[in-house]
């Protein structure tokens, strides 16, 4: 015995009694109303005759982007499109406006697209009454374990309807709406004089439209960024602070390798000396050391200088000269310390000792050539320093480290800087930003 099937939905023809048009009636039995193409009268369905509702005379008259008896797929199923009407908020004298296409399936019901500035949202209606928390410096609702935040709200007018609709529809018709959004969801209360509505829409873009509904042409550019427009860097602003850290004990452990298997950290020099300042008047201060080898490959060389300064400074004018060729490195060292009591306690400022790391240093002979200086301010007792100079080959250095842990610092702050901007944009348009120049909710259902 075989399963009988569905009776196919059928579409009822009937007179509009304004006008004399013929008017369709797909969804016979479930709609309560339906507008006459011709006139744009508002007919009474559940009454043989189609009673007029309301007489409207249209001053423009809006081309719908998907025509009425249109089909498409909507998540595997396939829905006509029965209805369509334009609605708008006022804000600063500012009319938006947004439009609302009515889609029917017999054995799936009703359910929406909704359109603002090349913006679209596929929604449905709830059944039950998400739980709205009112307390705090924002209203949530909750609805299915997600968390929605109140973006908006606005009273919504009918401007303009067209085919037919589960409730009687009137031009004028006003609700008062409510947004919360957790992107990509939109959640929507409407409330009118007899009943509150909640629905829920997922952002859906034109494109998918168009492919949906076998549109020909493009669809509306989106304009702007839309209240649960989903965010580009969603999801990979912690996805790429994730990479960043994994990467960053990547390059450390590298740079740790590197120095204990490559590198020798061979001291070649080492020398202790001390400097009075003024003990050769209209002398030079200056001195070489003894000459010393470098030995392997041209590496890194480290001078190290550490002095018993206190409450003093010191500056060492250093070259490291080669002794085969002559050529010769200049640099510099300024040391100070100082330290002390006060009210706070105790106190420090600087260091006694300093470093300079040279980069890439060839093989060779080598010798320092140094020259100390101190204050020459008068003082009660000469100025004088103890200090050693330390020459280290073949050392690791953390120049690449840095520089490869602040290349690898761009991707995630451009991801975060991208992210916020973005949210910036999108909450700029809502009750809780500072820009009035576009309700981004005006798609509300």
């Amino acid at each position: 015995m075989g399963i009988p099937a569905k009776p196919a939905p059928s579409v009822r023809s009937l007179n509009c009694p304004n006008c004399g048009g013929t008017v369709q009636v797909r969804g016979l039995g479930r709609s309560l109303s339906v507008v006459c193409i011709q006139c744009l009268s508002v007919l009474d369905t559940t009454t043989p005759s189609l009673q007029v509702i309301q007489k409207f005379q249209a001053k423009e008259r809006y081309q719908p982007y998907i025509p009425l008896g249109t089909r498409g797929k909507l998540r595997g199923d396939l829905y006509e499109v029965i209805g369509f009407q334009v609605r708008e908020l006022v804000v600063d004298a500012v009319a938006y406006q947004w439009r609302e296409y009515l889609l029917f399936n017999p054995y799936k019901g009703f359910r929406y697209l909704t359109e603002y500035n090349g913006h679209w949202n596929d929604v449905t209606v709830l059944r039950t009454q998400p739980d709205v928390n009112t307390m705090g410096m924002r209203p949530t609702a909750k609805h299915l374990g997600e968390t929605y935040q109140h973006f908006q709200h606005y009273d919504a007018r009918t401007v303009y309807v067209m085919g037919e609709f589960p409730w009687r529809v009137r031009v004028g018709e006003m609700a008062r709406c409510d947004d919360f959004i957790h992107p990509p969801r939109l959640l929507s209360r409407e409330a009118s004089e007899n009943e509150t509505n909640w629905s829920v829409g997922e952002y859906t873009t034109g494109e998918e439209i168009w492919k949906s509904f076998q549109l020909k042409g493009s669809p509306p550019p989106a304009i702007g960024v839309f209240a649960n427009q989903p965010s580009p860097g969603a999801g990979s602003v912690a996805q790429a602070w994730s990479r960043f850290i994994v990467w960053t004990f990547i390059l450390l452990f590298i740079q740790v390798v590197w120095a204990t298997a490559l590198h020798s950290k061979r001291t070649v020099f080492q020398q202790r000396y001390s400097f009075s300042q003024g003990t050769t008047p209209g002398g030079e201060n200056s001195f070489v050391t003894d000459v010393f080898e470098l030995k392997g490959r041209p590496s890194t060389l480290n001078v190290q200088v550490a002095t018993d300064l206190s409450n003093e400074w010191a500056f060492f004018q250093l070259a490291l000269i080669n002794a085969d060729s002559g050529a010769a490195y200049d640099f510099s060292r300024q040391v100070s310390y100082y330290s002390g009591r006060d009210s706070d306690g105790s106190w420090s400022e600087g260091s006694a000792r300093d470093s300079v790391t040279l980069p890439h240093v060839a093989p060779g002979h080598y010798y320092l050539r140094v020259e100390p200086e101190m204050d020459t301010a008068p003082a009660t007792a000469p100025r004088s320093v103890r200090y050693e100079i330390k020459v280290v080959h073949d050392v690791t250095t953390w120049v690449y480290f840095f520089i490869g842990f602040l290349l690898l610092l761009v991707p995630p702050i451009w991801t975060t800087l991208r992210s916020g901007s973005f949210e910036m944009k999108r909450w700029a348009e809502s009750d809780y930003g500072t820009s009035t120049s576009s309700p981004s909710s005006g798609d509300d259902e």
